[in-house]
């Protein structure tokens, strides 16, 4: 499948909203593990240790003009029903190939990343322990 320079946007702002990320989860104390960990049903954007418990992040970054910004852009709502569903497996396929089982503590959050790429600034808001 050939790759469109709105694709090769798409994806670009994507890793930036995840280095974003990354940090943030950094500076609230996590100790990533594994970042962007595909299988061929999917992918996590990051996964993380805290407090003996294993969170699992999807990122969703968007770019704002925060002087404009829409308060009512929900980039979560990007999450749908299949895109759970293939977080479910990935979550459950992370848990037995890391030896911890379903047993292991864990959380499932979605980061919004709201990007001003004018400024070089982002704001973030964090969904926590979410039902998978």
């Amino acid at each position: 499948m050939r790759k469109t320079m709105s694709d090769l946007h798409t994806r670009a702002k994507g890793v930036i909203g995840e280095d974003v990320a990354c940090k943030y989860l950094i500076g609230k104390g996590f100790k990533l593990e594994k970042r962007n960990y595909q299988k061929a049903w999917g992918e996590i954007d990051i996964i993380a240790l805290k407090d003996n418990t294993i969170h699992f992040f999807e990122v969703k970054s968007v770019t704002a003009d925060f002087s404009a910004y829409n308060n009512n852009h929900r980039p979560e709502e990007n999450v749908h029903n299949l895109k759970v569903s293939h977080i479910r497996r990935m979550v459950k396929t992370y848990l037995e190939e890391s030896k911890r089982g379903m047993e292991a503590d864990f959380q499932f959050h979605v980061l919004c990343v709201y990007m001003d790429m004018n400024k070089r600034v982002a704001r973030i808001r964090l969904l926590e322990n979410l039902i998978i």
